[in-house]
């Protein structure tokens, strides 16, 4: 649509979480002249990449009243894409050489992750916007308004009255446990990637890891350096799918999804082969879920497609006063780097965490929510919006992607984020941003044990810091880096 008309409005306007989402929605609300309440649970900013060496009581995560860790980390995490590509577009995550506690490699851990968070925080004084340690029981709409309840740490409710919430609460913390035929009866241990901390509990074991996505790709390789064999379910790979892979200790395989399990702890799978497990880890991601929202129905998680939005963003019917920022979070490997879907090794049937671009997209969709919200820029009309959606989703079903998918934007991703940058008016994603994000899974392909740590795109990583140095983003000549 194009810029609306209408005089700027100033919302009061609340935040539901201070990971990189909510963090950057908050900038982006206040830049706009909105007020901004930012609630979070823990006691500090950074979501997702605060890591806890704490997992929760029940290592499957089922139980609903086990006590929630929010954390998804596991200790060794590194980024999978490098940093350059991965910051905020006027906030460069760069190697901070003042700072010798700081991970200055290309490819950093989780602990930087979070550090580059709270910079970012403390550049832009967004702390003094959040109230920590504070949960959001319930939001519903109330008389074109939103009434969202909350409770303190210590117990303490309080109900309050916004023109608008932003939900960045993320969806990490709700794990999907795959379905395997006759686990009931197995007798082995089972944990769930969302408890997965460090590999010593699996020191000399046989371990099953489900799933191939981003955490199925580490994790299996972890365990490998205490176990004495680990075996991965891929639902990607072909029936007959057996395949040693290249790791130092020579003790990990590829297989087709399993079979069945069985009460004498073997593990059978659709190639054939048999393996006697004492544990299996699952690797089968999360589900959305957004216990605290109240739409008398109009809203529904139906097989992880949160129903209905507006380009993953607005609920037509309850627009502009509810958003979501950082739905999408996804990118098939296959999809990007156009690889066929017969014979796959491991590495090519993967599906990764589209880490790169992530946070470049909350920050243009964070930009979106807040120019519609001051009215500088409108929304199609409900009924436009529900038939874009109700095309995307005809789209989805004429290919044959599952609703499981409907967040997973594949090759359009690009696409999409220059689409959503057109309608606020911000720069597009910059051509290096874009390409980092291809080279970078292709050495990964060709390179899995040292992708991390050999590169052959020179050229995109100068193109990078010499945008930033144009841009007087950074303080240091280009050189210092290159």
């Amino acid at each position: 649509m194009a810029p609306a008309q209408n005089p700027i409005s100033s919302q009061h306007v609340v935040v539901i979480g201070a990971g990189a989402a909510g963090l950057v929605a908050a900038r982006e609300l206040s830049r706009e002249g909105h007020t901004v309440v930012v609630l979070e649970r823990e006691k500090e900013v950074g979501g997702l990449w605060i890591y806890s060496p704490k997992a929760e009581s029940d290592p499957l995560s089922l139980d609903p009243t086990r006590s929630i860790v929010h954390s998804s980390v596991y200790e060794s995490l590194r980024t999978n894409l490098p940093r350059e590509c991965m910051g905020f577009t006027d906030f460069p995550f760069v190697p901070r050489f003042d700072d010798e506690s700081r991970d200055s490699r290309r490819y950093p851990s989780h602990m930087e992750v979070l550090a580059y968070l709270q910079d970012f925080a403390r550049e832009f004084n967004l702390e003094e916007m959040v109230r920590f340690e504070i949960e959001v029981v319930r939001v519903e709409p109330v008389n074109g308004k939103w009434r969202v309840w909350s409770k303190t740490s210590g117990g303490v409710s309080h109900d309050e009255i916004f023109d608008a919430v932003v939900v960045c609460s993320g969806h990490y913390t709700e794990p999907n446990v795959a379905h395997i035929p006759g686990i009931k009866s197995w007798p082995g241990k089972q944990i769930h990637s969302h408890n997965y901390r460090v590999p010593g509990p699996f020191e000399n074991e046989v371990v099953v890891v489900i799933g191939n996505f981003a955490s199925g790709a580490d994790i299996s390789r972890d365990i490998a350096k205490v176990a004495k064999e680990v075996h991965i379910a891929s639902r990607a790979s072909e029936f007959d799918t057996y395949e040693k892979l290249p790791v130092p200790r020579n003790n990990l395989w590829i297989h087709s999804e399993i079979d069945t399990a069985y009460e004498d702890g073997s593990i059978v799978f659709k190639n054939g082969k048999v393996v006697y497990a004492d544990s299996i880890v699952y690797c089968t991601g999360y589900k959305y879920r957004f216990t605290f929202l109240e739409t008398n129905g109009y809203m529904n998680i139906d097989e992880n497609r949160v129903e209905h939005l507006y380009k993953h963003v607005f609920p037509p019917a309850l627009s502009p006063g509810l958003s979501f920022v950082g739905l999408p979070s996804m990118v098939s490997l296959k999809q990007y780097l156009g690889v066929p879907s017969s014979s796959l090794t491991w590495f090519l049937s993967l599906s990764f965490f589209y880490q790169g671009i992530q946070f470049v997209m909350f920050e243009i969709q964070s930009k979106w929510v807040a120019a519609v919200l001051s009215r500088r820029v409108t929304l199609p009309t409900e009924d436009k919006m529900m038939e874009d959606i109700s095309a995307w989703y005809a789209s989805l079903d004429a290919v044959g992607i599952p609703k499981r998918y409907t967040h997973k934007l594949g090759k359009i991703q690009s696409e999409y984020l220059n689409w959503v940058a057109e309608e606020c008016g911000c720069p597009l994603v910059e051509h290096w941003r874009n390409q980092q994000i291809v080279r970078g899974y292709q050495r990964l392909v060709s390179h899995p044990e040292t992708y991390r740590d050999e590169w052959d795109d020179n050229d995109l990583m100068e193109e990078a810091y010499e945008d930033f140095a144009r841009k007087k983003l950074i303080s240091f000549h280009p050189s210092h880096i290159l």
